[in-house]
């Protein structure tokens, strides 16, 4: 089958169900995921698809920006094991800073229960689920909610994250590409997100690899400002070695 073959029959696919995966069409059409991560990309540039994580969907359903729950139903193996290999990242004892994500909740579910900690974050669901943690003193930034990330933003955030410093910073991520950096649809969140990553003496992205190659509206940040890259072994071998030229420690999970 040609590539333009495969990629009509992907957008015809994507119309009818709604959503496309991945992993479900490169078994289907006997090709690497990564090609038909590249059939999505060149779909997307023609303005037939919307990628997402995991897959695409068609423009006319796009809603902009997946909820809390449709991200965190996807890649869920992935996020779990990028959780767990942050746990490595973490201080002995001090502060770290969650940001809004569904991979960062996993990495909250995950923290150690024999060091003290204090977390700060900007996400409600976050900070809810680590409230009870006698070893852990959960600091929540306010500001408006966003309801499809559950993440406070706007200036009060901004204003609070001015004058924190903490020790390490665990940021999520839309997007990620060499060419735009760290990128999220809304301006609000990516302001937020980037005095989150001038308030830590170290920060370290977690994002499984379906984020790799996306860019979106707002930039918050360039690659440079990663120290750690936590992924997982998705990622194109390539990629992660251009990211490592830039001075930032790959890590695949």
């Amino acid at each position: 089958m040609y590539a333009e073959e495969r990629q009509r029959l992907i957008a015809d696919r994507a119309r009818r169900d709604g959503r496309v995966e991945v992993t479900q069409l490169a078994e289907e059409l006997d090709v690497t995921p990564e090609t038909i991560r590249r059939d999505l990309t060149r779909l997307e540039r023609l303005g037939q698809l919307k990628r997402v994580h995991g897959g695409a969907i068609p423009l006319e359903r796009l809603s902009f920006e997946p909820d809390v729950e449709d991200r965190g139903a996807v890649m869920t193996a992935e996020k779990e094991r990028i959780a767990k290999r942050a746990v490595a990242e973490l201080p002995d004892s001090g502060s770290i800073l969650l940001d809004a994500g569904t991979t960062t909740a996993r990495l909250a579910a995950n923290l150690p229960s024999d060091r003290e900690l204090t977390v700060v974050t900007n996400a409600l669901d976050i900070a809810v689920g680590l409230a009870s943690r006698p070893n852990l003193t959960v600091l929540v930034i306010g500001g408006r909610v966003r309801g499809r990330t559950l993440a406070a933003v706007d200036s009060w955030a901004a204003g609070i994250l001015r004058d924190l410093f903490v020790d390490v910073a665990f940021m999520a991520t839309n997007g990620v590409s060499l060419e735009h950096g760290l990128t999220t649809p809304d301006p609000t969140e990516a302001a937020t997100k980037r005095a989150m990553i001038a308030s830590a003496r170290r920060s370290v992205l977690l994002a499984d690899h379906t984020k790799v190659g996306n860019d979106h509206l707002v930039r918050f940040g360039d690659l440079g400002d990663i120290d750690t890259f936590i992924t997982d072994t998705g990622l194109d071998a390539g990629l992660g070695v251009d990211m490592e030229a830039l001075g930032i420690e790959v890590v695949r999970a």
